[in-house]
Protein backbone atom coordinates (compact mmCIF):
# COMPACT_ATOMS: atom_id res chain seq x y z
CA UNK A 1 0.00 0.00 0.00
CA UNK A 2 3.03 2.38 -0.80
CA UNK A 3 0.44 4.63 -1.97
CA UNK A 4 -0.81 5.58 1.10
CA UNK A 5 2.35 6.00 3.21
CA UNK A 6 3.74 9.70 3.92
CA UNK A 7 6.70 10.89 1.44
CA UNK A 8 10.21 9.71 2.07
CA UNK A 9 9.25 5.99 2.75
CA UNK A 10 9.65 3.31 0.82
CA UNK A 11 8.39 -0.20 0.86
CA UNK A 12 10.62 -3.28 1.61
CA UNK A 13 9.58 -6.91 2.01
CA UNK A 14 11.21 -10.09 3.72
CA UNK A 15 10.31 -13.36 4.03
CA UNK A 16 8.96 -14.67 7.21
CA UNK A 17 8.20 -18.50 8.44
CA UNK A 18 4.45 -17.86 7.16
CA UNK A 19 5.41 -15.98 4.24
CA UNK A 20 6.56 -12.38 2.89
CA UNK A 21 6.19 -9.24 4.89
CA UNK A 22 5.73 -5.71 3.45
CA UNK A 23 6.86 -3.28 6.25
CA UNK A 24 8.31 0.39 5.48
CA UNK A 25 10.90 2.77 6.59
CA UNK A 26 12.69 5.74 6.10
CA UNK A 27 16.11 5.68 3.61
CA UNK A 28 18.84 6.99 5.94
CA UNK A 29 19.99 10.29 3.78
CA UNK A 30 23.48 8.89 2.87
CA UNK A 31 24.21 5.13 1.42
CA UNK A 32 26.48 3.12 4.28
CA UNK A 33 26.47 3.00 7.92
CA UNK A 34 22.77 3.60 9.72
CA UNK A 35 23.42 4.88 12.93
CA UNK A 36 19.64 5.48 14.13
CA UNK A 37 18.40 3.12 16.83
CA UNK A 38 15.40 1.07 15.61
CA UNK A 39 11.72 2.32 16.11
CA UNK A 40 9.04 -0.56 15.26
CA UNK A 41 5.54 0.65 15.08
CA UNK A 42 3.20 -2.59 15.12
CA UNK A 43 -0.59 -1.70 13.57
CA UNK A 44 -3.75 -3.51 15.73
CA UNK A 45 -5.28 -6.34 14.15
CA UNK A 46 -9.45 -5.11 13.24
CA UNK A 47 -10.40 -5.49 9.97
CA UNK A 48 -8.48 -3.34 7.72
CA UNK A 49 -5.77 -2.84 9.62
CA UNK A 50 -1.74 -1.71 8.23
CA UNK A 51 0.93 0.14 9.18
CA UNK A 52 -1.03 2.95 7.42
CA UNK A 53 -2.44 3.19 11.15
CA UNK A 54 1.02 4.46 12.25
CA UNK A 55 1.77 6.77 9.32
CA UNK A 56 0.47 9.70 10.68
CA UNK A 57 3.26 9.58 13.62
CA UNK A 58 6.11 7.79 12.32
CA UNK A 59 6.90 10.74 9.86
CA UNK A 60 7.84 12.68 12.87
CA UNK A 61 10.80 10.20 13.51
CA UNK A 62 11.92 8.95 10.30
CA UNK A 63 15.27 10.90 10.77
CA UNK A 64 15.77 10.62 14.11
CA UNK A 65 15.13 6.52 14.55
CA UNK A 66 15.45 4.02 11.60
CA UNK A 67 11.72 3.32 11.57
CA UNK A 68 9.97 -0.02 10.59
CA UNK A 69 6.60 -0.37 10.12
CA UNK A 70 5.32 -3.11 8.61
CA UNK A 71 1.85 -4.93 7.55
CA UNK A 72 2.07 -8.63 9.58
CA UNK A 73 1.32 -11.30 7.90
CA UNK A 74 -1.76 -11.43 6.81
CA UNK A 75 -2.48 -7.78 6.70
CA UNK A 76 -1.97 -4.85 4.38
CA UNK A 77 0.44 -5.55 1.98
CA UNK A 78 2.00 -8.47 2.50
CA UNK A 79 1.12 -12.21 2.10
CA UNK A 80 -2.29 -13.30 3.43
CA UNK A 81 -2.23 -16.94 3.62
CA UNK A 82 -5.35 -19.22 3.93
CA UNK A 83 -4.91 -20.00 7.48
CA UNK A 84 -6.17 -20.22 10.95
CA UNK A 85 -4.13 -17.11 12.83
CA UNK A 86 -3.33 -17.59 16.25
CA UNK A 87 -1.19 -15.46 18.88
CA UNK A 88 1.98 -18.20 18.71
CA UNK A 89 1.69 -16.86 15.03
CA UNK A 90 1.99 -13.40 15.58
CA UNK A 91 4.75 -14.64 18.48
CA UNK A 92 6.67 -15.82 15.56
CA UNK A 93 6.48 -13.95 12.94
CA UNK A 94 7.16 -10.13 15.32
CA UNK A 95 9.93 -11.92 17.02
CA UNK A 96 11.16 -13.00 13.09
CA UNK A 97 11.05 -9.00 12.14
CA UNK A 98 12.12 -7.93 15.46
CA UNK A 99 16.08 -10.48 15.21
CA UNK A 100 16.47 -9.41 11.33
CA UNK A 101 15.77 -5.90 11.24
CA UNK A 102 15.39 -4.37 14.77
CA UNK A 103 18.65 -5.01 17.00
CA UNK A 104 17.04 -6.05 19.43
CA UNK A 105 16.54 -5.39 22.57
CA UNK A 106 14.36 -3.07 20.58
CA UNK A 107 12.02 0.23 21.04
CA UNK A 108 8.73 -1.12 20.04
CA UNK A 109 5.08 0.98 19.19
CA UNK A 110 2.01 -1.25 19.32
CA UNK A 111 -1.65 -1.16 19.91
CA UNK A 112 -4.53 -3.05 21.39
CA UNK A 113 -4.97 -6.41 20.85
CA UNK A 114 -0.99 -6.46 19.46
CA UNK A 115 0.07 -4.41 22.49
CA UNK A 116 -1.36 -7.20 24.13
CA UNK A 117 0.37 -9.90 22.35
CA UNK A 118 3.60 -7.80 22.30
CA UNK A 119 3.10 -7.60 26.25
CA UNK A 120 3.03 -11.21 26.59
CA UNK A 121 5.79 -12.10 24.16
CA UNK A 122 7.70 -9.95 26.07
CA UNK A 123 7.48 -11.65 29.17
CA UNK A 124 8.25 -14.74 27.44
CA UNK A 125 11.32 -12.70 25.39
CA UNK A 126 12.96 -9.88 27.64
CA UNK A 127 15.19 -9.83 25.73
CA UNK A 128 13.84 -8.65 22.48
CA UNK A 129 12.74 -5.39 24.05
CA UNK A 130 13.97 -2.17 25.64
CA UNK A 131 10.93 -0.18 26.15
CA UNK A 132 7.64 -0.48 25.24
CA UNK A 133 5.02 2.39 24.05
CA UNK A 134 1.44 0.57 23.78
CA UNK A 135 -2.15 2.06 22.89
CA UNK A 136 -4.90 0.61 24.65
CA UNK A 137 -3.52 -3.08 25.34
CA UNK A 138 -6.00 -6.00 25.66
CA UNK A 139 -6.41 -9.46 25.26
CA UNK A 140 -10.22 -8.93 24.14
CA UNK A 141 -10.82 -11.12 27.19
CA UNK A 142 -9.69 -9.67 30.16
CA UNK A 143 -10.11 -10.02 33.48
CA UNK A 144 -12.18 -13.33 32.81
CA UNK A 145 -14.10 -11.99 29.89
CA UNK A 146 -15.39 -14.99 27.69
CA UNK A 147 -15.24 -12.44 24.66
CA UNK A 148 -15.79 -16.10 22.33
CA UNK A 149 -19.12 -16.40 23.80
CA UNK A 150 -20.34 -13.08 22.49
CA UNK A 151 -22.79 -12.25 19.47
CA UNK A 152 -20.31 -11.30 16.82
CA UNK A 153 -17.72 -14.03 18.15
CA UNK A 154 -20.44 -16.42 17.51
CA UNK A 155 -21.54 -15.39 14.16
CA UNK A 156 -17.92 -14.81 13.03
CA UNK A 157 -16.95 -18.89 14.19
CA UNK A 158 -20.40 -20.08 11.46
CA UNK A 159 -18.90 -21.15 8.82
CA UNK A 160 -20.45 -19.52 5.79
CA UNK A 161 -22.05 -16.42 8.21
CA UNK A 162 -17.93 -15.59 8.39
CA UNK A 163 -17.20 -14.95 5.13
CA UNK A 164 -21.00 -13.28 4.68
CA UNK A 165 -20.46 -10.84 7.84
CA UNK A 166 -16.71 -10.05 6.50
CA UNK A 167 -18.07 -9.29 3.25
CA UNK A 168 -21.03 -7.01 4.14
CA UNK A 169 -19.54 -5.80 7.85
CA UNK A 170 -16.34 -5.15 6.56
CA UNK A 171 -14.87 -5.20 2.61
CA UNK A 172 -16.82 -2.56 1.15
CA UNK A 173 -17.00 1.14 1.96
CA UNK A 174 -20.33 1.58 3.63
CA UNK A 175 -19.11 -1.17 5.86
CA UNK A 176 -15.46 0.36 6.42
CA UNK A 177 -17.09 4.04 7.07
CA UNK A 178 -19.37 3.06 9.30
CA UNK A 179 -16.33 1.05 11.53
CA UNK A 180 -14.36 4.46 11.47
CA UNK A 181 -17.11 6.42 12.90
CA UNK A 182 -18.94 3.81 15.12
CA UNK A 183 -16.53 2.36 16.53
CA UNK A 184 -12.60 3.84 16.08
CA UNK A 185 -13.30 7.56 16.32
CA UNK A 186 -14.58 9.90 18.98
CA UNK A 187 -15.34 12.31 16.87
CA UNK A 188 -16.11 11.21 13.10
CA UNK A 189 -15.29 14.20 10.90
CA UNK A 190 -11.94 14.07 11.76
CA UNK A 191 -12.33 10.64 9.23
CA UNK A 192 -10.39 11.52 6.39
CA UNK A 193 -10.47 10.14 2.83
CA UNK A 194 -7.11 8.84 2.60
CA UNK A 195 -8.16 6.32 5.89
CA UNK A 196 -11.25 5.37 4.29
CA UNK A 197 -9.49 4.09 1.49
CA UNK A 198 -6.58 2.96 3.31
CA UNK A 199 -8.62 0.56 4.82
CA UNK A 200 -11.09 -0.18 1.97
CA UNK A 201 -8.22 -1.30 0.37
CA UNK A 202 -6.58 -3.59 2.93
CA UNK A 203 -10.30 -5.23 3.97
CA UNK A 204 -10.55 -6.27 0.22
CA UNK A 205 -6.89 -8.32 -0.43
CA UNK A 206 -7.67 -11.59 -1.59
CA UNK A 207 -7.92 -13.99 2.11
CA UNK A 208 -7.84 -10.77 3.74
CA UNK A 209 -10.90 -12.71 5.58
CA UNK A 210 -8.35 -14.72 7.23
CA UNK A 211 -6.58 -13.03 9.75
CA UNK A 212 -9.75 -10.37 10.64
CA UNK A 213 -11.99 -13.06 11.50
CA UNK A 214 -9.17 -14.89 13.78
CA UNK A 215 -9.61 -11.60 15.40
CA UNK A 216 -13.63 -11.42 15.52
CA UNK A 217 -14.13 -14.90 16.52
CA UNK A 218 -12.05 -14.89 19.31
CA UNK A 219 -9.31 -16.97 18.00
CA UNK A 220 -6.47 -14.45 19.16
CA UNK A 221 -8.70 -13.28 22.20
CA UNK A 222 -6.84 -14.16 25.59
CA UNK A 223 -6.98 -12.76 29.25
CA UNK A 224 -3.94 -10.50 29.34
CA UNK A 225 -4.01 -9.92 33.26
CA UNK A 226 -2.82 -13.36 33.71
CA UNK A 227 0.27 -12.03 32.30
CA UNK A 228 0.80 -8.50 32.85
CA UNK A 229 2.26 -8.78 36.52
CA UNK A 230 5.32 -10.81 34.97
CA UNK A 231 5.81 -7.67 32.53
CA UNK A 232 9.45 -6.36 32.82
CA UNK A 233 9.92 -4.06 29.92
CA UNK A 234 10.13 -0.22 30.83
CA UNK A 235 6.29 0.83 29.52
CA UNK A 236 4.82 3.34 29.26
CA UNK A 237 0.35 3.12 28.27
CA UNK A 238 -1.47 5.85 25.91
CA UNK A 239 -5.19 5.56 25.98
CA UNK A 240 -8.19 7.03 24.21
CA UNK A 241 -10.75 8.51 27.14
CA UNK A 242 -13.40 7.45 24.39
CA UNK A 243 -12.36 4.11 23.24
CA UNK A 244 -15.19 1.67 22.83
CA UNK A 245 -13.28 -1.32 22.46
CA UNK A 246 -11.01 -1.78 25.82
CA UNK A 247 -12.78 1.16 27.93
CA UNK A 248 -10.38 3.62 30.12
CA UNK A 249 -11.20 1.73 33.09
CA UNK A 250 -10.15 -1.77 32.04
CA UNK A 251 -6.41 -0.08 30.79
CA UNK A 252 -5.93 1.30 34.01
CA UNK A 253 -6.98 -1.81 35.98
CA UNK A 254 -4.40 -3.86 33.70
CA UNK A 255 -1.69 -1.24 34.00
CA UNK A 256 -2.21 -1.29 37.73
CA UNK A 257 -0.69 -5.17 37.62
CA UNK A 258 2.52 -4.06 36.48
CA UNK A 259 3.60 -1.33 38.56
CA UNK A 260 7.45 -2.63 38.18
CA UNK A 261 7.13 -1.84 34.40
CA UNK A 262 4.55 0.57 33.80
CA UNK A 263 5.89 3.90 34.15
CA UNK A 264 2.86 5.76 32.91
CA UNK A 265 -0.44 5.95 31.61
CA UNK A 266 -1.52 8.87 29.82
CA UNK A 267 -5.27 9.48 28.93
CA UNK A 268 -5.65 11.29 26.01
CA UNK A 269 -9.31 13.33 26.23
CA UNK A 270 -12.08 13.43 23.25
CA UNK A 271 -10.19 10.50 21.14
CA UNK A 272 -11.41 6.94 20.60
CA UNK A 273 -9.10 3.75 19.94
CA UNK A 274 -6.96 5.01 17.50
CA UNK A 275 -5.67 8.32 19.04
CA UNK A 276 -2.41 8.38 16.54
CA UNK A 277 -4.63 8.34 13.66
CA UNK A 278 -7.47 10.99 15.49
CA UNK A 279 -5.05 13.53 16.98
CA UNK A 280 -2.05 12.49 16.02
CA UNK A 281 0.13 15.10 17.20
CA UNK A 282 -1.09 14.15 21.03
CA UNK A 283 0.60 10.84 20.43
CA UNK A 284 3.75 12.10 18.79
CA UNK A 285 4.37 14.20 21.73
CA UNK A 286 3.67 11.59 24.05
CA UNK A 287 5.82 9.42 21.92
CA UNK A 288 8.92 11.68 21.80
CA UNK A 289 8.74 12.14 25.86
CA UNK A 290 8.90 8.52 26.03
CA UNK A 291 12.06 8.32 23.90
CA UNK A 292 13.97 11.05 25.55
CA UNK A 293 14.62 8.36 28.18
CA UNK A 294 17.49 6.87 25.85
CA UNK A 295 18.49 10.11 23.99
Amino acid sequence: MLQFQPAGFVQRVMATPLGVMAYYTHPPAEEGQDDRPPLVFLHSLGGGSSAFEWSKVYPAFGHSHRVIAPDLVGWGQSAHPARDYHVQDYFQVITHLLEALAEPPALVVATSLTAGVIIRLATQRPDLFKGLFLVSPSGNGDFGRDYRASLPALLASTPGVDSLLYQLGAANELAVRGFLSTFLFANPSRITEDMVQAYLTCTQQPNAQYAALASLNGTISFDLSRYMGQLATPTHIILGAKSRFTPPNITRRLASLAPQAVEAVVELPDVGVLPHLEQPELVVEALQEFLNRWA
